[in-house]
């Protein structure tokens, strides 16, 4: 486990670097066949990558959110799907690791499991009839107290890497008190099917299915907590928008070598000296600080508020999100244009990444959402 045993912030993304040198190639032979680019995954898993966000008295580093965004931006410019697979187990062990919210027993369990042989989870929220939740619907997946166990019954959509997942962190409503639960469901519990119905443009290679849940029966201890709205900001999140930072870093990088190399007859030189050429490397150049600033701003931030501080940076991790997604987008369209048509074909990686960061737009919070909230911040300040 040669990343979980690196001691600094330094060493540790120098061996990340290492890990990720084969991740593009396997990245692009997935993205052909809309797999999962497992290598990548398992690669991850093996070096202790996914336990580096637990607290160090179980075994992990208890890595800042600054250094977790940093190091999912270095997966995703290599490939951008394997970076938004990991993240958000990488996100879920961060805020375990922050909030214990866990009863003692399970966080005990699940983060050795996660050490010792790197373990995968994900929380199964999103429902068709409910949409995204961070809009507040109602879950219609719904857990029915049966006195020595629950029973469980619904189906979840988007369930990010679902058959690789070893446990499924499922958001339910609890029938006797119309409270939402969060329940621990082992992989390979008997009424869990996975349905391998992914087929999307953007993101494909996720294996994001829907997850069906019929008499699904766990223990009592098996309702880990419940879901409160009054807690810290879901900073974790910040996962997101590093992963589409990092596929707009790689099509910015693939145009700038282009542009470098490339020489038609009808100039002197390569297109790297063209004014028009120059105006669009320069504006995305220009996005890119600005969103790399905006997101490592709020994260530093976030890493030495008190918990005050903490709670006051919804509105900003918030907004972090819709401008580095925004941006991002914007950085791929110049980055295809200074290639021009080359960049349709399928075998360039900018193809690729622009339908890949499109995603963004659809992961949570939603920009018009954001933008409500913004305006009720600075309204308020």
């Amino acid at each position: 486990m040669s990343i979980l045993h690196k001691q600094t912030t330094e060493e540790r993304m120098q061996e990340l670097r290492l890990i990720i040198k084969p991740f593009a190639e396997v990245g692009e032979r997935h993205d052909q066949t809309q797999t999962v680019p497992i290598e990548n995954i398992n690669a991850l898993r093996k070096s202790g990558y996914t336990a580096l966000p637990l607290e160090r008295k179980v075994g992990g580093q208890h890595i800042s959110l600054s250094e977790l965004i940093s190091l999912q931006e270095a997966i995703a410019t290599a490939d951008g799907p394997t970076a938004l697979c990991i993240g958000w187990h990488m996100g879920t062990m961060y805020q375990l690791a922050t909030e214990k919210n866990w009863p003692a027993t399970t966080y005990d369990h699940i983060a050795k499991e996660v050490v010792e042989n790197g373990v995968l989870l994900n929380t199964a929220a999103t429902e068709k009839s409910t949409g995204s939740p961070t809009r507040g619907g109602v879950f219609t997946t719904v857990a029915k107290d049966l006195g020595t166990n629950w029973l469980i019954n619904g189906t979840k959509t988007f369930t990010t890497l679902a058959e690789e997942l070893d446990y499924f962190l499922l958001l339910a409503t609890i029938e006797e008190s119309s409270q939402t639960g969060l329940f621990l469901v082992p992989k390979g519990t008997a009424g869990v099917d996975i349905e391998k119905n992914w087929d999307m443009m953007s993101m494909g290679t996720t294996g994001s299915h829907d997850l069906h849940l019929r008499d699904v029966s766990i223990p009592k201890e098996g309702l880990i907590r419940m879901q409160s709205r009054s807690g810290l900001p879901t900073a974790w999140l910040l996962h997101i928008p590093a992963c589409y930072l990092g596929i707009a870093k790689s099509a910015l990088q693939e145009a700038v070598q282009f542009a470098n190399s490339y020489s038609p007859n009808s100039i002197s030189g390569t297109i790297s000296q063209l004014p028009q050429v120059k105006q669009k490397l320069g504006e995305a150049a220009i996005l890119y600080e600005q969103a790399r600033h905006f997101l490592y701003g709020v994260a530093k931030d976030w890493d030495e508020g008190d918990i005050e501080v903490k709670k006051s940076l919804a509105p900003q991790l918030m907004m972090a999100k819709y401008s580095v997604a925004n941006s991002a987008i914007q950085i791929v369209d110049l980055s295809m244009r200074v290639v021009g048509a080359h960049s349709l074909a399928n075998s360039s990686p900018l193809s690729r990444h622009y339908r890949n960061v499109r995603a963004g737009l659809h992961n949570p919070p939603m920009d018009d959402k954001t933008i409500e909230v913004a305006a009720d911040w600075i309204l308020q300040n």
